[in-house]
């Protein structure tokens, strides 16, 4: 088997987007496979993948559940093969093709456990991100300073790591629940083993949230459900890592900078 790394996708409609990503992953450098487990999806998405050319070898799994997202990511990443894995969302496009090489190369850096494309470098006591301390690869303006950045938290966009870590450290802790927390949780357990957390610089598009919203709008009660899941996966994060809380990889330097930045700042007045 050439191919040192897998794809591992979660799909539940959204077909347009599906096939947009797919098609940007055709010019990736580094030879894949992809497994897909797709959740009951009633927009022609199984007939799809029944017909299509897959991009790179592909293994499809149909379940008629909707329940978890996090459960089916853990069937789909226990049936990979290969030496490295990318939990990768479906409404993304890369725009480099190296994008996939990139992720490999920052995991052969000394220490280092995981990587993707977004992040954040400081966690606030309660678990929220400080959004300054934000960095990704967005094409609109990527943020992070090539070839990559450490973070404390990699974003569940794009996250790659080796398949023996993700099975050292348990997989995806599904008492997160329906999908909520799993991204930043994972981050953490990969720092308690030892190793560090990467943003690489790879730009690429992210199609998401747009439908979210709309969905929202239509239906007051679905958002109030989503609030509610937050609610439970912020809780649930404090509980099994409040005491690595704070959490800040900065350099010093960089930490005290900001700190005088905000002290000699001109205070607003109303």
């Amino acid at each position: 088997m050439s191919e040192r790394v897998t794809l591992v996708m979660c799909l539940y409609n959204q077909l347009p987007l599906t096939r947009a990503c797919l098609d940007s992953l055709r010019a990736t450098t580094e030879p894949f496979r992809l497994v897909v487990i797709d959740n009951g999806s009633t927009d022609g998405t199984r007939e799809f993948f029944r017909r299509f050319g897959a991009p790179a070898p592909l293994r499809f799994v149909e379940s008629d559940s909707n329940d978890s997202v996090i459960g089916s990511l853990n069937r789909a990443w226990r049936a990979v093969e290969t030496e490295y894995l990318c939990l990768l969302h479906n409404d993304t496009e890369m725009l480099e093709p190296a994008w996939l090489a990139r992720l490999l190369g920052a995991l052969h850096e000394p220490g280092v456990g995981m990587a993707g494309l977004y992040g954040v470098k400081r966690v606030r006591r309660d678990g929220r991100f400080v959004g300054r301390t934000i960095v990704h690869s967005l094409a609109e303006r990527p943020t992070v300073r090539p070839p990559w950045e450490e973070v404390a938290v990699v974003d569940a966009v794009c996250m790659c790591l080796s398949r023996e870590l993700m099975e050292a450290v348990g997989g995806l802790d599904e008492s997160f629940g329906f999908y909520h927390g799993y991204d930043k949780d994972l981050s953490f357990a990969v720092r308690e083993t030892g190793r560090r957390c990467l943003v690489v610089h790879a730009p690429f598009h992210h199609r998401g949230g747009g439908t979210r919203t709309e969905t929202f709008a239509r239906n007051p009660e679905r958002e109030r459900r989503d609030l509610r899941l937050r609610k439970i996966a912020a809780d649930r994060f404090l509980a099994k890592w409040g005491h690595r809380l704070p959490c800040d990889v900065r350099p010093r330097p960089a930490r005290v900078r900001e700190w005088v930045t905000a002290k000699l700042a001109p205070v607003r007045r109303g």
